[in-house]
């Protein structure tokens, strides 16, 4: 009996990766503002082009999902900008606004 463990860790992986990106998104918003929108944008793009490139199944699924994630962010860090605004996180006080 063989086992795969592919599956499993592109889950694990996958979940490990989206929770990173929330702290990323929510101090990017806080130092930057909405500046870096496009450093994700690169990044998305980047991750998902070379993931088209690689035959490792493993290797190409985390870097799909770090390009996703990456391409997702822009959306979080308007919104993040927004809860910002509603108060629900705090403002940078050096920061001018």
């Amino acid at each position: 009996m063989n086992l795969h463990f592919e599956g499993v860790i592109i889950a694990i992986s996958t979940f490990l990766i989206i929770g990173m990106f929330h702290p990323i998104v929510i101090k990017a918003e806080y130092y930057f503002g909405t500046k870096l929108w496009w450093c994700f944008l690169v990044i998305g793009l980047i991750c998902i082009g070379i993931a088209f490139c690689i035959a490792n199944i493993l290797l190409s699924s985390l870097l799909g999902v770090v390009g996703a994630s990456s391409l997702w962010s822009i959306k979080e860090l308007f919104q993040q900008k927004k809860r910002v605004e509603k108060g629900w996180f705090p403002r940078n006080p050096k920061r001018k606004y």
